[in-house]
């Protein structure tokens, strides 16, 4: 069942590698959708993929990479587009 998660993730995660973090992992599980850091300094993280995988990448976003700080990440439920559209950096 294909599942679609909105992820805000708060703390130093800006300047310290994480969407490319991000992007590794979404790779390795064969999920789609995006990161990008905001203007108010958090990182927003829209995955789309089977359950399994979008939990996966939710426990690398909770760990982010070595120079980051993970204070708080919110999570979303949002509707899957259905689209195959790959995993960006925007």
């Amino acid at each position: 069942m294909v599942i679609a998660r909105r992820f805000t993730i708060s703390g130093r995660v800006q300047g310290v590698g994480f969407r490319m973090y991000v992007q590794d992992h979404a790779g390795v599980e064969g999920v789609h959708g995006y990161v990008r850091n905001l203007p108010d300094g958090r990182v927003e993280v829209v995955v789309e993929g089977d359950d399994e995988s979008v939990v996966r990448v939710e426990r690398a976003l909770r760990r982010g990479p070595p120079s980051a700080r993970i204070e708080h990440v919110q999570v979303e439920a949002v509707a899957p587009s259905g689209r195959a559209i790959g995993f960006t950096i925007r």
